[in-house]
């Protein structure tokens, strides 16, 4: 349903079978999918994606994607406004394994009733007429890492702070036995008697 609405787009979720239609939406300037490496090209299909995170949880109330909303500098045209955006997602998200789902909205100003104003303050249904100075960009990011197969991987892995030779390092569980032969120890923060 977010994504459905962030984009102005008409998805139907196949975990509960519901359709959300948010074609009629307005001020949506551009909406794109940017995905890293690994990720299968099907996923630039909105619809494809969200539903594969979707089915990829096991819990009715886990979390499917995190959100990033920015606002954008309105004396750039909107091209500009894309490639900042783009770069952005490239730099943090995409290349640390994320898929990432953006829209730069630009609604108009409104007043207190939510009627559109012009730029004297008067409430107007003519978009010519319509101030518009508030765009900003949505980005849904992936909660989950893909592996080099395209596959989703778990959200995140358990470790343990373990200190050696006066350095620390967080060790992952799957690694802890090895750590341990080779002499690190687990550090707990409090102790209480011999616990």
């Amino acid at each position: 349903a977010a994504a459905a609405y962030r984009s102005g787009d008409t998805l139907t979720n196949q975990w509960d079978g519901i359709t959300h239609d948010y074609s009629r939406k307005n001020w949506i300037e551009h909406t794109e999918i940017m995905l890293p490496s690994n990720a299968p090209e099907s996923f630039k299909d909105r619809s494809t994606l969200w539903n594969a995170v979707e089915l990829a949880e096991k819990f009715g109330n886990s979390q499917l994607a995190r959100e990033v909303e920015i606002a954008l500098p309105r004396e750039i045209k909107l091209e500009q406004q894309i490639a900042l955006i783009k770069a952005y997602i490239e730099q943090n998200f995409t290349s640390q394994g994320m898929c990432a789902d953006f829209a730069i909205h630009n609604p108009p100003v409104t007043d207190s009733k939510h009627r559109p104003l012009d730029s004297d303050g008067n409430p107007t249904h003519d978009t010519d007429k319509m101030t518009f100075n508030n765009p900003h960009a949505h980005i849904m990011l992936t909660m989950r890492p893909l592996n080099e197969q395209g596959e989703w991987q778990p959200k995140y892995q358990k470790s343990y702070l373990c200190r050696k030779d006066n350095i620390e390092k967080s060790i992952p569980v799957s690694e802890i036995k090895q750590a341990e032969s080779e002499g690190w120890k687990k550090q707990y923060r409090y102790y209480i008697g011999k616990k």
